[in-house]
């Protein structure tokens, strides 16, 4: 089939964009461990943490954007195994179970050193929120129902929104560079919130009434198994992926931007660190 020039412009895009991730992710960890003789062994081991993470999500949408799936109705760029929904599907999970988990971490060690209960509610509930987010995705990629989407991408936001409340209630108790960082992330949330409940989630609730309205019959559980792992359509055609440009352009860039900053922004504001040992200084130290 050929490839029409839109389609190959942007699958093009999406190739070069993630060479420039992964090699951005690369300097991050030689960075990093160049500068670990100036961190507190706390400090090295919350921002180690953090650059594992990102090397999942990262990883992740490197793989996504060379062999981009259109997970419902099976629609892949290239005839290979390695397109199924179930191996996309998987690499996902795991991606954007490590990207929630980088803000977990983050969220958990500001609010400690502010002394935000909420903060730390919020950050111990992300993780098993998005985990169920990703059961509600499985289910919509298995039976080719779209309601589990709404319900996913309106988890996604939901979390986002905490996130962004518990940093406006921390903003007050904190200045200087630890203030600009959480400003930044209170901008980039409320616009992520703002996409997912005026964009994305309609965008799945319409797809849902459709086929509602049509009469579309789902698959089960073990019906979507199989398909998932033995059926693709490649396609080439912009109107087969042009509904799914957009988001896919946004999350393999600026997503996996931000998991990269944040590996950064913590390195960046450690010029003072305590010398004390108790590890509430050192975590201190690594937002200060």
């Amino acid at each position: 089939m050929m490839m029409t020039v839109s389609v190959n412009s942007w699958w093009t895009f999406l190739c070069v964009v993630a060479a420039i991730n992964v090699t951005a992710w690369s300097v991050s960890a030689v960075m990093l461990y160049r500068r670990q003789a100036l961190l507190t062994p706390d400090a090295f081991r919350l921002l180690r943490l953090q650059l594992i993470l990102s090397a999942g999500y990262v990883a992740g949408c490197a793989f996504r954007s060379v062999v981009p799936v259109y997970d419902v109705p099976r629609i892949v760029m290239l005839d290979s195994w390695m397109s199924s929904v179930f191996v996309g599907r998987s690499v996902a999970t795991v991606a954007e179970l490590c990207f929630v988990a980088q803000w977990a971490v983050l969220l958990n060690a500001i609010s400690r050193t502010s002394g935000s209960a909420l903060g730390r509610a919020v950050a111990m509930m992300l993780v098993p929120s998005i985990a169920i987010a990703e059961v509600c995705s499985w289910y919509s990629v298995l039976t080719t129902s779209n309601i589990g989407h709404v319900i996913e991408e309106s988890i996604w936001g939901c979390c986002a929104a905490l996130v962004v409340a518990s940093l406006v209630v921390i903003l007050p108790r904190c200045t200087g560079a630890l203030r600009r960082l959480l400003n930044i992330c209170c901008v980039a949330g409320i616009a992520y919130v703002a996409y997912m409940f005026l964009v994305d989630v309609p965008m799945y609730w319409t797809r849902w009434i459709a086929d509602e309205a049509h009469g579309r019959q789902y698959l089960s559980i073990g019906q979507g198994l199989i398909d998932v792992s033995s059926r693709w359509r490649v396609s080439h055609r912009w109107e087969d992926w042009q509904h799914e440009v957009a988001w896919m352009s946004l999350y393999f860039s600026v997503a996996v931007w931000l998991s990269i900053a944040l590996v950064h922004a913590p390195v960046s504001l450690t010029r003072r660190l305590t010398s004390r040992g108790d590890r509430l200084s050192s975590t201190v130290g690594v937002i200060r």
